[in-house]
């Protein structure tokens, strides 16, 4: 499904793109620009075509390995993304990593102990997290972190430290969604009967719930960690923004707003296929996780 879902998201995208105000040769030029000098480069980019023949000219290149070169810099649109694409990745793993470092525990932890102190805070925390908008939350990251306290840069990419409240700020949501799911999981293994019977068989609580429990109730989770992977792609759009950092989200920001139609759907494409690749990645990973998965694969 990964080649029609590919050409489905490239089409809609170019659509939209063709329906914003603006126009991509006027912004090249600059406010300065004659008439002509417009039309001309508007002829010579192909601009006057029809839609779909412009369409098909962007497939044509695509599968032939050209992405297009830039309407604003003149640059390969490819160079231009295997530049950031790392600064994403880097933003987006050190983030899914932080999640799954925190949220596990308070999931498991508050599924062994339901409707206690310690699972009515984790479930009041996940709420808020889920709840708080990225931008928002950055923003207030730098108020606090990097204004009042100076702990951390406001921005740019300037060493680890410029790492760490981007990473928490993508890291707070995707925690709380994974948090939940974690404890949500956990509370239905636990109540199973094969649970009660390695208990009656004086299994200690610990290997129950690591050795028993947590292989089964990983399932959910680690579908949800799959998908918060690929959110978190898209949302490094808005918090690369926010902390200017230079990665391919930030780099669509900048496109649209000039335009720059190749650059857009180039990171687009990116966004999509690493989406797509991480759940080809999570399906294969349930077969070792559940044994049983496995045998139905075979």
């Amino acid at each position: 499904m990964l080649i029609p879902v590919m050409l489905g998201v490239i089409f809609l995208v170019f659509f939209i793109i063709s329906l914003t105000p603006g126009d991509a040769a006027s912004m090249i030029l600059g406010d300065g620009a004659t008439e002509e000098r417009i039309i001309e480069l508007r002829d010579d980019m192909g601009l006057d075509d029809p839609l779909i023949v412009q369409y098909g000219r962007y497939m044509w290149d695509l599968l032939r390995g050209n992405m297009g070169d830039s309407y604003s810099t003149g640059r390969s649109v490819a160079g231009e993304i295997v530049q950031r694409f790392p600064n994403t990745f880097k933003l987006t793993v050190t983030a899914i990593f932080l999640s799954v470092l925190i949220s596990i525990p308070i999931g498991v932890i508050s599924a062994t102990k339901q409707y206690s102190l310690f699972d009515n805070i984790g479930m009041i925390l996940a709420l808020v997290g889920i709840s708080m908008p990225s931008f928002w939350t950055g923003l207030i990251l730098i108020i606090i972190f990097a204004l009042n306290l100076g702990w951390f840069p406001s921005g740019g990419m300037k060493g680890i430290m410029s790492l760490v409240l981007p990473a928490f700020t993508l890291a707070i949501a995707s925690t709380a969604s994974i948090t939940r799911t974690t404890r949500s999981s956990m509370l239905e293994v636990i109540r199973q009967d094969y649970i009660n019977t390695a208990k009656a068989k004086g299994v200690s609580r610990r290997k129950v719930i690591t050795r028993h429990a947590l292989g089964n109730a990983l399932i959910p989770a680690v579908t949800v960690i799959g998908l918060e992977f690929g959110i978190l792609l898209g949302g490094a759009v808005l918090t690369e923004t926010v902390f200017s950092w230079p990665g391919i989200g930030r780099l669509m920001v900048e496109s649209i707003q000039r335009k720059d139609t190749p650059m857009v759907l180039g990171c687009v494409i990116i966004f999509s296929l690493s989406f797509s690749i991480v759940n080809l990645i999570i399906d294969i990973l349930y077969a070792y996780i559940d044994p049983r998965i496995k045998a139905n694969y075979t």
